[in-house]
């Protein structure tokens, strides 16, 4: 089954390969635009730092970050994708003269800071290397191996905290999903590139871990469990969706910004009449909604620790979907919706999730069997949902030859049938 999520996940790993935490570290800025100068991988990739071909004993790491990433981590070949024919035929279409030099191409498939911020060691095509997410290493690079100094310390300098969860969603999301800076937008997804698609806990699962959660790990540093993440990755996802709308919507004349909705309510054949009515929105047919599938899990996510909330982020997207479609002001549904968001942040702070995994998961089955979840997106994410919260409550081999089913309802997001997604979820709900 690892084979399918790999499945549903690759096409936009190759290419792309409010109130958080109150602390200093879940404000930093993304290593992109902070100041620190970026020394180069090659600056990490020593035997005596992260370069070990074995793993060391007796260290606080491991030492051999470096040989994982560059031998098995999908992040290092993000810059060789654009050199492939398929990314020089995107660059042709949108008029750029390659794409492995368009700063559009670039700000997510490699670790493209300002020249000025490239130390002797920096190559560009290195793709996305230790400095992308960890930050310039300028400063901290002799203060992260004494071990006199502390962690603040070491963040203070310029390391980003890729343990915190929400830093760190917002981290892979600024290129997984996009900002107000850089974005796969319509022009570039018309051009050829793939829909874009994440979820925080599948994809760090499928990316080979370069960290051991030991004691000293766990001393230092954050360290939850698959269901945690996964709701904070939700969490990140709607608010991040809501400063795309923000930002993003009428950045295009008089076209919104269409990456921002479901694909596939404009991309399907004319004779496909699968629309059916959401109960996320009130529009009719032929309209086009906005992509609101981390919504639908934060609603399922609430509808378990707050169901007052749950209803109300029901309530309060559907009324933006009306704005949006209306072409209103969407500031004001913006707010309440964040508000909201904020609130089930807050809540789950204080829950044990992981003991709520079979109501979660089960909250998740409901509404695919139920039928309100006939887009592919939504699909999408309730299968990944599914499959890790099996994972947590050890019921994944029982329903083993089930999810296999279920994977094989979305293996054609061009040919997705409704239908035959809701037959498979009644399978288990019953």
């Amino acid at each position: 089954m690892v084979q399918h999520v790999i499945k549903l996940i690759i096409t936009g790993v190759v290419f792309l390969s409010a109130t958080i935490f109150a602390s200093a570290q879940a404000d930093s800025e993304l290593p992109q635009y902070a100041e620190e100068q970026h020394l180069g991988v090659a600056s990490c990739a020593s035997g005596t730092c992260h370069g070990s071909v074995n793993t060391r004993k007796g260290t606080a790491i491991a030492q051999n970050e470096y040989v994982i990433w560059s031998k098995r981590d999908r992040h290092r070949i993000a810059y060789q994708t654009l050199l492939t024919a398929e990314s020089k035929q995107i660059a042709r279409k949108l008029g750029l003269k390659n794409a492995h030099e368009a700063k559009m191409c670039l700000d997510c498939h490699a670790d493209n800071v300002a020249l000025n911020q490239r130390g002797k060691k920096f190559q560009l095509d290195d793709g996305i290397g230790c400095e992308a997410c960890h930050g310039g290493a300028e400063k901290y690079i002799s203060i992260h191996i004494d071990r006199n100094a502390s962690r603040a310390e070491t963040l203070q300098a310029g390391l980003y905290p890729t343990d915190d969860p929400h830093a760190r969603a917002r981290l892979c999301l600024s290129c997984h999903m996009g900002t107000a800076k850089k974005m796969a937008s319509h022009d570039i997804m018309g051009a050829g590139h793939p829909r874009v698609t994440f979820e925080l806990d599948s994809f760090g699962v499928l990316q080979p871990a370069h960290y051991v959660v030991d004691a000293d790990y766990s001393e230092a540093k954050w360290h939850g469990s698959s269901v945690e993440l996964w709701s904070i990755g939700q969490l990140e996802s709607a608010r991040q969706t809501l400063h795309l709308i923000r930002d993003r919507l009428k950045s295009r004349g008089l076209f919104p910004e269409l990456a921002l909705f479901d694909c596939h309510a404009c991309h399907h054949s004319m004779a496909d009449k699968k629309w059916a009515a959401s109960d996320r929105s009130d529009l009719p047919p032929g309209s086009v909604r906005l992509n609101d599938a981390n919504f639908v899990m934060l609603i399922a996510i609430a509808g378990v620790v707050d169901p007052g909330k749950g209803r109300q982020i029901k309530a309060a997207l559907k009324q933006l979907h009306t704005s949006v479609a209306n072409g209103d002001d969407v500031a004001k549904g913006i707010n309440r919706l964040m508000k909201l968001i904020n609130a089930v942040d807050g809540k789950l702070e204080s829950q044990d999730l992981g003991a709520m995994s079979s109501k979660l998961a089960a909250s998740v089955v409901r509404l695919a069997a139920s039928g309100k979840l006939k887009d592919y997106v939504s699909a999408e994410q309730a299968v990944l949902a599914i499959d890790m919260l099996l994972g947590v409550t050890s019921d994944r081999s029982r329903y083993a030859r089930w999810l296999d089913t279920v994977y094989k309802t979305l293996e054609d997001e061009n040919n997705f049938e409704p239908a035959r997604f809701i037959r498979t979820m009644k399978k288990y709900a019953g």
